[in-house]
């Protein structure tokens, strides 16, 4: 199973809806959360190619994007292939 990592701030609405998919996809995740360190949110930006909102989703190599990206991957059943198989196709 590739690593998945996902940037985020605890009070964000859409990190707690991406948070919940991944839970009940039963996968381990990091959380990094961008309000604990002045340059997570930097570093963020520039793995995600200057996204600047939160969550940014990174699943192995592949940049995932938003929460809408994520669940949009679920909805068109390329999720559970990302969540199995490494990948370094970015999004």
């Amino acid at each position: 199973m590739p690593s998945i990592e996902i940037y985020l701030t605890r009070w964000c609405p859409y990190c707690r809806r991406a948070l919940m998919l991944l839970d009940h996809k039963g996968v381990e995740y990091t959380v990094i959360d961008v309000d604990t360190a002045p340059g997570l949110r930097q570093t963020m930006r520039e793995r995600a190619g200057g996204a600047h909102t939160v969550p940014q989703i990174f699943i192995g190599d592949t940049h995932i994007g938003g929460c809408d990206d994520l669940f949009a991957l679920e909805r068109q059943g390329q999720l559970d292939p990302l969540l199995t198989e490494p990948s370094s196709v970015t999004h």
